[in-house]
């Protein structure tokens, strides 16, 4: 590749390689995707109003269903599995890497990646945020007052309604994440996108962000996304093999 390297009597500069993954990426870990053909909206559509900020917040017995859907849910099992590896050890490497994710697993970080690193768009279900004081606390801690008999555990602060760390349909992103996923976007001169639709904005309008800035954009989804066309390389096959591969040929290349 051309335009990567400083001058002979300094190190080489490696380029900032961003990585937007979304439910793709985990569902070799065991954690179904939403939208796909065996999506969880579409076995389920009555599962999108439990992660319905105005819904949960108004209707107790939206959240008791949403508590045992959480004590159900196997992002509390999974590992990490061979792309998410893949990308800590291309971190590990010393290429500069940041990580974008729509996911709420963690396992990014469960992987190794470091928490600086990783911009959660989506926020986290290992967390749980009192909606009226803004207290947060651990996932497991509230799973164990719902395993105990509080099937709508209110918050031990101030009495709140509490809610998973993670952005619910009809809130708004953190702005200061988002505003830093867009200047990693715009600084990045590889950006991939992996095991995302990039159909749920504004996560998906980085990779046309990074396109327009000059990021080589690659794409590795199942099937195909509204930026399929700026892409200077798309692959449909499976991430947990054709990522490694990927990212093992980048870091030899730069």
């Amino acid at each position: 590749m051309t335009g990567f390297h400083s001058s002979p009597d300094q190190p080489p500069r490696r380029p900032l390689i961003a990585i937007l993954t979304g439910a793709g990426i985990s569902t070799d870990s065991g954690i179904p995707d939403y939208r796909g053909p065996n999506g969880l909206w579409r076995r389920d559509p009555e599962a999108e109003k439990l992660v319905a900020y105005d819904t949960y917040m108004g209707d107790p017995e939206i959240r008791r269903r949403s508590w045992r859907m959480r004590q159900e849910s196997p992002a509390f099992r999974a590992e990490p599995n061979a792309a998410h590896e893949a990308v800590t050890r291309l971190e590990r490497s010393g290429t500069p890497v940041r990580v974008i994710t729509q996911n709420v697993d963690g396992l990014h970080q469960r992987a190794g990646m470091p928490d600086r690193k990783v911009l959660e768009l989506h926020g986290t279900v290992r967390t749980v945020t009192c909606t009226r004081c803004h207290a947060r606390s651990s996932m497991q801690e509230a799973l164990a007052r719902v395993a105990s008999g509080e099937p709508d555990p209110p918050c031990l602060v101030c009495g709140g309604i509490l809610k998973s760390a993670t952005v619910m349909f009809g809130e708004r992103l953190d702005p200061q994440v988002l505003g830093t996923a867009l200047g990693v976007a715009k600084a990045a001169e590889i950006f991939l996108a992996v095991g995302t639709t990039l159909q749920v904005q504004p996560a998906a309008s980085l990779a046309g962000v990074a396109a327009e800035h000059g990021a080589r954009l690659i794409i590795i989804n199942a099937e195909p996304t509204p930026y399929d066309a700026l892409a200077t390389e798309v692959i449909r096959e499976p991430i947990g093999s054709a990522l490694p591969r990927l990212l093992a040929g980048l870091e030899e290349s730069v």
